[in-house]
């Protein structure tokens, strides 16, 4: 009974550290619809649009072929899936990571790795 109780406090305790390890962050994920010089404006899954500014020490990844690879700004397109780690600022979100993929590259890759190799 008591390995019961301090299996279920040890579990508690790291369901609440895990909970609050993102502190004040917010996740955007959805589909790029408009790129600005210093900010994306993004789509939601839920319907959403939400705008999220560049800052200084942003930093941009693409996923590719199940890696991260570093990016830069100019690379994001309207209709990239992307996921991005901002911070609330007073005058909106800030990036703090922006990670994005291409729609269809998947399939793309699938196609190609099964055409027959000559």
């Amino acid at each position: 009974m008591k390995l019961r109780a301090v299996l279920m406090s040890l579990f508690l305790v790291v369901t609440a550290a895990l909970a609050s390890a993102h502190g004040n962050k917010v996740h955007v994920r959805g589909t790029i619809e408009k790129i600005n010089t210093d900010s994306v404006v993004v789509k939601t899954t839920e319907g959403k649009s939400v705008e999220v500014k560049f800052g200084a020490s942003t930093i941009f990844l693409v996923r590719a072929n199940n890696e991260d690879k570093p990016a830069k700004a100019s690379e994001l397109a309207t209709g990239n899936l992307v996921v991005i780690h901002a911070t609330p600022k007073d005058n909106g979100l800030e990036a703090d990571e922006i990670k994005f993929s291409v729609p269809g590259a998947a399939k793309a890759r699938a196609t190609e790795a099964a055409k027959p190799k000559s």
